[in-house]
């Protein structure tokens, strides 16, 4: 089901079953009216049917929540929307290698240099551990990529050994037929490495509805950051 079908049954839901304390506890007596079969459990089939199969996340337990119900809470929050939430960014189907990618990089966001400056950290000593014969001290961008991939279960590299430089990542995506150079039309997908000549590496974290790229990189401004990047940026995409 699409996002905007969910988001259309969920409004629809809304509309038509308009008392909580029906929805939560089953129909209530009121005089002069025949009880309605609608309750907590035929509102959390609907909601399920409404939702499709997304993988879990708190904004969605909190929907649930917001009708009083922990049944309908734990429902909720099997039940989630791609990222960025249901008007956010364009996603990757969930459950694939593209968002297990972006759920690996955003757990790391915030992670620094200590101290800043020196490319190391024990974050970054972890992110070198994707990657056969990293250097400590050397520049992260690539194998903070390369630990993400790892993680996700799509390691890269032509053993899955990880690769340490811009360079390498860019000829091992050629040989494999999943090197994408930038240009009109060209639009990357979620979990896709971003790719800045030989210099630096990110990860595509969405599409903006403007065309930006949205994107989280080892190794800017010493950090696991969050960036929007111009659609004309990158100098080429690596499909993962």
């Amino acid at each position: 089901m699409s996002i905007q079908a969910v988001t259309a049954r969920v409004q629809e839901l809304r509309q038509q079953l308009t008392d909580p304390a029906e929805l939560v506890n089953g129909p209530q007596p009121r005089a002069g009216a025949s009880a309605s079969p609608a309750g907590g459990a035929q509102f959390a089939s609907a909601l399920a049917q409404a939702s499709g199969s997304y993988p879990a996340t708190a904004a969605n337990a909190a929907l649930g929540a917001s009708y009083g119900s922990p049944q309908l809470a734990a429902l909720g929050s099997s039940y989630a929307s791609p990222p960025g939430g249901l008007a956010g960014l364009s996603g990757a189907a969930p459950g694939g290698a593209g968002s297990r990618i972006v759920a690996a990089a955003e757990s790391q966001i915030g992670q620094a240099e200590q101290p800043p400056g020196s490319n190391e950290s024990p974050a970054i000593a972890e992110y070198r551990s994707a990657t056969a014969g990293a250097v400590p001290g050397a520049p992260w961008c690539a194998y903070f990529a390369s630990w993400a991939a790892r993680a996700a279960g799509e390691p890269i590299g032509s053993g899955g050994q990880g690769l340490g430089s811009v360079s390498e990542i860019w000829s091992w995506a050629q040989s494999t037929g999943r090197a994408l150079p930038n240009g009109p039309g060209v639009v990357p997908k979620p979990g896709d490495l971003i790719v800045f000549g030989g210099e630096h590496v990110g990860i595509v974290r969405g599409v903006l509805p403007g065309g930006e790229i949205s994107t989280i990189e080892g190794n800017y401004e010493n950090k696991v950051s969050t960036n929007t990047r111009s659609a004309s940026e990158a100098t080429g995409y690596v499909s993962m």
